[in-house]
């Protein structure tokens, strides 16, 4: 497939050559030493200048201003931005000024990585800049950025399209203030949990993703083949199952920070792949979990924020301990007036109708009740609260309540009305586990495809004797939107699953001049920017004109100027086209 380039991309492949030419090698193979930052030089150089005489820099070109015989550029790097003053004569002190007069002034373009070395000073306007002393090339940005101007505090051409930005995630991280900031506090927020684990004195782990039964979760897995094996293995749902057989191992306390991988729809809280933190504790039950849940999350705003509270969608949400606390029956009774607890299929059906909740034969009695709760009850959640003691149908390897059996010892962490954390006194009764996934295989055959696998090698390892534990789960990606003001997962995602990029379709000259435009003009056409038919037939005529004969006086074309009615004939298909 042939690449088509627009003129810009021509341009700047011109330059390319051109740098070669003059023996400068753009994608140099030698290390550049950088020992200063620009976030350094504008917390540091006002309290002690004299530490600044001598700075080596590198980053990528943002922002241009070429004068006579001294310029200015703005450079980017990891942490920020920094003002560069070149003097010709400075960077070219010998009579050899090709480096200053043809490098820098024509042959560099905004979005090229260079290194600068020179001492920082103050200009005239008080602006913290580095006078350059010397310049290399270190690559060369074939692809134009998008530049985002401002203007009156108003935004022009900001690179904004979702999936664009998704897809291409590295130029957002270059032209969008904010969104790297929102990954380094993604990985504060892992940070400060996995410190936290580690000074309790609990280990962190690492468990399959691979596995031989999707176990762990109530949801429909990915599935693949293993060759050399000639065995179905599936991308894990979750790493409960493993980190439970450490407890029965003998480790009092495992955590583990993991990939899971589910097999269902997408939307603005769920991507297939996804980050989740698990944790079990040996000799402990879910009332503690939730005290520890509450002191973690405490804990992680403050090191991640500065503070409990924060916003989202004008929400003020504030992780300040105590959460609180309600059972998931008494929450459908306040919000659906309806008390469903020793309530039968038939009767949750009936109760599903009247709320306007669609149902099928293979929903059992817990699905119903999570249903219900969903569609009617977790949103009114705002605050962190903790939805407790769910029905044994809802919850296969949760131990039963002391206190009812027909109910387990787990509860839910809603917060900005969606679940956060999910948590369990864990069943260590091996044959009531084994009972629980018998009737979860019976629903699978009514045609539940989440309904859990049998874990036969699990089953063995409880029968070993797992001591009381309480085990949490708790979702990376969700507790990142709310702690840094997002409302979409995939704001916080680096790269969230998207559908395959449809690739350009290679075009042609002939492809132009199928539409009536002339032989002289179709390859000219494509390297003013319009790299297929389409994008030329979804531009108004006026701007056409203006950017065709614009594009024909810079480069001299010796060619008749486009007339309007012409370009309106390529538009309606009623060129004048000779046979």
């Amino acid at each position: 497939m042939s690449l088509i380039l627009s003129e810009q991309e021509l341009v700047r492949r011109n330059s390319l050559a051109e740098l070669y030419q003059l023996g400068i090698n753009p994608y140099p193979q030698e290390a550049f030493k950088v020992d200063v930052t620009a976030t350094q030089i504008h917390s540091e150089f006002p309290l002690k200048p004299e530490a600044f005489s001598q700075v080596s820099i590198a980053g990528r070109i943002m922002s241009r201003r070429i004068m006579g015989a001294a310029s200015f550029m703005e450079l980017q790097d990891a942490g920020g931005r920094i003002q560069i003053y070149f003097k010709r004569d400075d960077i070219c002190p010998d009579e050899d000024k090709t480096l200053y007069n043809t490098v820098l002034k024509r042959l560099l373009d905004i979005g090229d990585i260079i290194g600068v070395t020179g001492f920082v000073f103050t200009t005239q306007m008080g602006e913290i800049t580095i006078h350059a002393s010397s310049l290399k090339v270190l690559s060369k940005s074939l692809r134009p950025l998008p530049i985002v101007k401002e203007k009156d505090g108003v935004i022009y051409d900001a690179f904004t399209d979702a999936e664009q930005r998704y897809r291409m995630r590295y130029v957002d991280l270059i032209v969008n203030e904010g969104v790297k900031e929102t990954f380094l506090r993604r990985t504060k927020v892992i940070n400060s949990m996995r410190t936290f684990f580690n000074e309790k004195g609990y280990l962190e782990v690492e468990t399959p993703i691979l596995q031989p039964i999707p176990g762990g979760a109530a949801a429909r897995p990915f599935i693949t083949h293993h060759n050399a094996l000639d065995i179905p293995l599936y991308l894990r749902v979750a790493n409960e199952l493993y980190l439970k057989r450490l407890i029965v191992g003998g480790f009092d306390g495992v955590y583990e920070f993991s990939k899971d991988f589910r097999n269902e729809g997408m939307d603005r809280t769920h991507n297939p792949e996804f980050t989740v933190m698990e944790i079990y504790v040996a000799y402990k039950d879910y009332l503690w979990m939730m005290d520890f849940t509450e002191e973690m999350l405490e804990r992680v705003a403050n090191e991640v924020t500065g503070g409990t509270s924060v916003e989202i969608s004008g929400k003020v949400i504030d992780f300040q301990r105590p959460f609180k606390r309600i059972s998931i029956l008494d929450a459908i009774k306040e919000h659906t007036g309806y008390d469903v607890s020793g309530m039968n299929e038939t009767e949750l059906k009936d109760v599903c109708r009247k709320l306007g909740i669609e149902t099928d034969e293979a929903m059992g009695k817990g699905k119903l009740i999570d249903e219900i709760f969903g569609g009617h009850c977790e949103h009114h959640y705002i605050q962190p609260t903790f939805i407790t003691d769910y029905p044994v149908e809802m919850s296969p390897l949760c131990k039963r309540h002391r206190d009812n059996p027909e109910l387990t010892e787990r509860f839910e962490l809603m917060i900005n009305g969606k679940e956060i954390a999910n948590a369990y006194t864990e069943l260590n009764d091996p044959i009531d586990q084994r009972n629980r996934f018998e009737e979860q295989m019976m629903l699978s055959e009514r045609g539940d495809d989440e309904a859990m696998f049998i874990d036969q090698d699990f089953l063995r390892a409880l029968e070993y004797g797992m001591p009381p534990t309480s085990g949490m789960g708790i979702g990376i990606d969700r507790l990142v939107m709310l702690l840094t003001g997002q409302t979409s997962i995939q704001e916080v995602l680096f790269f969230p699953q998207m559908r395959p990029e449809k690739l350009r379709k290679a075009v042609s000259a002939t492809d132009f001049m199928k539409i009536g435009v002339s032989e002289a003009w179709a390859a000219h056409v494509m390297k003013a920017g319009y790299i297929t038919v389409e994008s030329l037939q979804s531009e108004k005529a006026a701007v056409i004109q203006q950017k065709l004969n614009g594009y024909r006086k810079k480069n001299k074309l010796e060619i008749p100027a486009i007339q309007m009615d012409e370009i309106e004939g390529w538009l309606t298909g009623k060129a004048n086209i000779e046979e």
